[in-house]
């Protein structure tokens, strides 16, 4: 007997939805397996001056765990990271979560038909592995040549050093992406001298944000269906952007206008307009919200920087001109390793390759509904290949991939199955689909490079179409599409634990 049926890893979003609905569906035994000591994942580590959600906030919560009491339109990350706390203690998750324990492999026993799951405190074994630990993970900062002599602070906007005090400082910002721009405002006060190192700009449009009064906050805890009332109408506003990502990408041309007028707004400086103007469609790269930061760049103690980084010096940066920028601090706002998903290269399936090493071949990162892999029996991942959006609640795909998940696990408990593997030549077919309808996405025809595309320029990042698309196409599991096997008999029995009553 395995000591638990499922594991996941990751305890955001994904490991706490993919855990609360186990157990309302009965699957109790379950563990959640966490590197860090505190819930949360993204929403935890990422504490910046100014995080916040660029999705409006009704929307990014669970369906079944609604929050009448969101401060903003846009929430700011502590309330968050609260929110997903408090969801986790009222689904009973908490106490399933084992702090501090980094998975470093999970290798499939053939024989066994488990998981093998190594952490950086102990061993276990699971019938069924969730890697829920998402791609906004792992920090990426570039190696620029030099780096490693510069003797001031360097940091990550997702590990932000709040011991270190920026007041006064010289302050170097390399990247120029959606975490930037919202901490770049807050510390512009503080720094001595702020550089912004920009490669590529991006579109900015206005960030429609407002407190939310009491007398609505009053409404949604009182009246639920005013809340789901206005949680759809989100949704429907949210879902129509996909026409131009997806659909039609001419009709981004009425947004980039809204967005040239906002940037001619806020920025009288010709120079620096046309250096902050993008040369590729909108949408191509992720599109930005912002009333502050274009403000912040015509600050007197800030400088916008074009040209690309030679090398970092003790106390510098050099960049391609011959100009070398002074600085005490690096501050990293380059994304996150997106594409290369470093949890990957820990887990190993039935022909002991890693899961990075599957998706490393041609064709690289498939997986069918972005959640099962051949050669993978048993191992579901959640934010998987194809299943992020350029225009709508990230949680909306993770419940559709929790839903599906779910339904396998159900499937399996109901017919004592205790092998699951997707069949190659659906995991293809539906590879096909995905790349088929990619090709007249703004992704591919907007004329730009960005952290959606591996190193092959192949998008293996986004959802080529409606959100509701992808729901429909995961709201039940399929078994045709999989080989699936029995337990023994010997071992039907241990393989399930009894189940609870469903909550």
């Amino acid at each position: 007997m395995p000591d638990v049926t499922v594991a996941i890893i990751g305890s955001g979003f994904g490991g706490i939805g993919m855990a609360a609905s186990l157990m309302r569906a009965g699957l109790t035994d379950v563990v959640l397996l966490e590197r860090a000591s505190d819930l949360g994942g993204t929403w935890r580590d990422n504490s910046y001056p100014g995080a916040a959600c660029d999705v409006p906030s009704h929307l990014y919560c669970f369906s079944f765990a609604p929050n009448p009491g969101w401060s903003r339109s846009f929430s700011p990350q502590p309330e968050i990271w609260e929110y997903l706390r408090r969801v986790a203690d009222e689904e009973g998750v908490t106490g399933k979560i084992r702090f501090g324990e980094e998975v470093t492999s999970a290798r499939w026993d053939p024989a066994a038909r488990r998981w093998r799951i190594e952490t950086t405190k102990a061993v276990l074994t699971a019938r069924f592995l969730i890697a829920a630990g998402g791609p906004l993970s792992d920090p990426m900062i570039p190696a620029i040549p030099g780096l490693g002599t510069f003797t001031g602070a360097v940091f990550h906007s997702a590990s932000w050093n709040h011991d270190y005090d920026l007041a006064g400082r010289s302050v170097a910002v390399i990247g120029t992406g959606a975490s930037a721009i919202q901490f770049v405002p807050r510390i512009r006060p503080l720094a001595g001298q702020l550089t912004v190192f920009q490669r590529t700009p991006p579109w900015i449009m206005p960030r429609r944000d407002r407190q939310l009064s009491r007398a609505e906050r009053w409404l949604f805890r009182h009246v639920p269906a005013t809340q789901r009332l206005a949680r759809a109408a989100i949704y429907c506003g949210r879902e129509a952007y996909a026409l131009g990502f997806v659909k039609n990408p001419a009709v981004m041309r009425a947004a980039q206008a809204l967005a040239r007028r906002h940037l001619h707004r806020q920025v009288a400086d010709p120079g620096l307009r046309a250096a902050l103007t993008p040369s590729y469609r909108m949408g191509c790269k992720r599109i930005l919200l912002s009333n502050d930061y274009y403000p912040a760049l015509t600050q007197p103690n800030v400088s916008l920087v074009t040209d690309g980084i030679q090398e970092i010096r003790e106390s510098s940066v050099l960049t391609c001109n011959g100009t070398e920028h002074p600085v005490d601090v690096l501050i990293f706002g380059t994304g996150f390793h997106v594409t290369d998903f470093p949890l990957a290269r820990r887990i190993f399936g039935s022909d002991d390759v890693s899961l990075a090493g599957r998706w490393s071949a041609r064709p690289a990162q498939t997986a069918f509904r972005g959640t099962t892999t051949a050669g993978f029996p048993n191992l579901f991942v959640l934010t998987g290949p194809n299943t992020g959006l350029g225009h709508n609640s990230q949680v909306f795909m993770i419940e559709a991939q929790i839903r599906y998940v779910l339904g396998a696990l159900v499937h399996a408990r109901r017919h004592a199955i205790d092998r699951v593997e997707v069949r190659p030549e659906a995991q293809a077919a539906y590879d096909q689909m995905v790349q088929r309808k990619m090709r007249r996405t703004v992704w591919v025809t907007g004329g730009c490079q960005s952290w959606y595309l591996d190193a092959e320029g192949r998008n293996v990042t986004l959802w080529p179409d409606f959100t509701w698309s992808y729901a429909w196409q995961t709201r039940r599991f399929d078994p045709s599409r999989y080989d699936l096997a029995g337990a023994p008999a010997s071992g039907t029995g241990a393989a399930y634990p009894a189940a609870s009553p469903a909550r």
